[in-house]
């Protein structure tokens, strides 16, 4: 009789709408110790049961309240006071949350490839090779209202909800590995602004930037489609490739495993791959979206170096598609990247353009501490200083600082002489006896090396050999130490005045 009853009791409950109660949970970027923008409308979000009321409570006199949707999804927002804390948040539905420690301050993405991802501290002897005196500079990192919350590097193939990663206060014990560049960013915010900064650091080194952006944005793209296209190809190519690699390992162990023959590299399945399109921004941007950001610093360009024209027209759709997402345009500073004897100029020329043709935006200029044989410049102090001049003079108005060196305005030609004018060339300077790096070409685009005079704030170029100049390039190659400063310092960024063929345009 007792199985004939549980059995009526099992159909009944089957029979009864099935319903999943679930507590209140937050992305891990909602969490203790987190900073959120000041003097704004800030999102939070999570997860629930659908249809379950969620109460949100701050204790600077905020409260706001949301029903989740069919998918038990909730998102609301609350007001932010002036930079402050520490606060505490409490999240009610079911459950209650209490979110401690939080502080109110300027909130800024950092991302990029590997010079963004470069820590701190040496971790190992290969690639990250630690900051001159990173022992002393972890020692002094003691700023309890600067934190960073770095996401774990994740691979997706759609747009994920979260990500891994916890909020760590700088201080000498966790700064060690903090993003260098960012770091040194931070820490001009925190000493000129004097309020809690909160840096969120999503970075993958070797990557190309379109492992950074929506797959939408590249399928609308006549030109860019192709990236899309050609990720396709090596999807159905890969078992091919990795037949080939099989056999070319057991050739490798047949060998004898010699020094002087060196194992085969493994191939990655593209659809794993962080160098994939879109697989970065699917795992490592879109879940920190609608977190209330103040503005985006980058550093990256070297995996696109190959691609530089394309890169004229990927990386302004980069900047932009992340600003619709978060629907504000919000300030978006990067990196020119630095000499190296494998980076072609034209890749920093279209970082130029991009900062010329797209709002809001502002390049550092680093040609004056690259290396030669290391794409990895151990000097990540300048560039992360030169970002903050850019967000301090910008985006915060310290109209008392100098922001860029000097970037190249306009041409006239008198004479065999052409005379070059620049923005932000106040007080031209050059370090060392004379100006180095400029060449100059008539119009058979022979480009020979050229005599280059500041005369006030202009520089006169010319060569005995040249009669008729038609163009002047300066610090056009892969890698030189170009010497053109204005008074605060700055260098010039490398620039072409002519329009013809690149070597990297179809």
């Amino acid at each position: 009789m007792k199985k004939i009853k549980s059995k009526i009791w099992i159909i009944v409950l089957l029979s009864l709408p099935f319903t999943v109660w679930a507590d209140v949970k937050l992305p891990s970027l909602i969490a203790d110790g987190m900073v959120l923008q000041q003097k704004s409308s800030i999102s939070l979000w999570g997860w629930a049961n659908p249809g379950e009321k969620v109460t949100v409570l701050a204790n600077w006199n905020q409260k706001a309240e949301v029903t989740t949707n069919t998918n038990g999804e909730w998102l609301l927002k609350l007001k932010t006071p002036v930079a402050g804390g520490p606060y505490t948040i409490s999240i009610n539905g079911t459950n209650k949350i209490e979110i401690k420690n939080v502080l109110i301050g300027e909130v800024w993405l950092c991302s990029g490839q590997s010079n963004m991802e470069f820590p701190l501290h040496k971790t190992t002897p290969t690639w990250k090779t630690g900051i001159f005196n990173y022992e002393s500079e972890v020692a002094k990192a003691n700023y309890p209202k600067m934190r960073m919350f770095t996401v774990k590097q994740t691979v997706a193939q759609e747009p994920q909800k979260d990500v891994k990663g916890k909020w760590e206060v700088c201080s000498p014990e966790t700064a060690g590995g903090f993003s260098a560049v960012a770091y040194y960013f931070g820490v001009e915010l925190t000493k000129s602004l004097n309020c809690p900064i909160g840096l969120i650091h999503s970075s993958w080194g070797g990557t190309p930037a379109e492992s950074w952006v929506k797959k939408e944005v590249l399928e609308k793209d006549e030109e860019l489609s192709s990236i899309l296209t050609n990720y396709e190809k090596d999807v159905q190519n890969y078992t091919s490739v990795e037949a080939n690699y099989q056999t070319a390992l057991e050739k490798w162990k047949k060998s004898g495993n010699s020094v002087a023959n060196t194992a085969p590299k493994k191939p990655v399945e593209p659809t794993q791959s962080s160098k994939s399109a879109t697989k970065l921004y699917n795992g490592m941007i879109a879940p920190l979206i609608p977190f209330t950001i103040k503005g985006v610093i980058w550093y990256q360009g070297e995996s696109n170096s190959g691609r530089a024209y394309e890169y004229r027209k990927l990386f302004p759709a980069l900047i932009n598609s992340w600003r619709a997402d978060w629907k504000t345009d919000f300030p978006f500073y990067f990196v020119q990247i630095a000499m190296h004897y494998q980076q072609l100029p034209e890749l920093r020329e279209a970082q130029l353009f991009t900062m010329q043709s797209t709002p809001q935006t502002g390049m550092a200029v680093i040609s004056d501490v690259g290396d030669s044989l290391n794409i990895h410049p151990q000097n990540k102090e300048v560039p992360g200083k030169r970002l903050a001049l850019w967000a301090l003079a910008k985006t915060y108005g310290k109209s008392d600082l100098v922001y860029s060196g000097p970037i190249y305005q306009s041409m006239k030609t008198e004479g065999n002489t052409i005379i070059l004018k620049f923005k932000h060339g106040e007080g031209l300077q050059v370090k060392g006896d004379s100006l180095t790096e400029f060449t100059i070409a008539n119009n058979d685009q022979q480009f020979v090396p050229a005599t280059a005079v500041i005369k006030g704030d202009e520089i006169w170029v010319s060569s005995l050999s040249i009669k008729n100049p038609a163009a002047v390039r300066f610090a056009w190659k892969n890698f030189c130490r170009p010497n053109l400063y204005n008074a605060a310092g700055l260098p010039a960024s490398p620039f072409r005045t002519d329009n013809w063929t690149t070597i990297t345009k179809n």
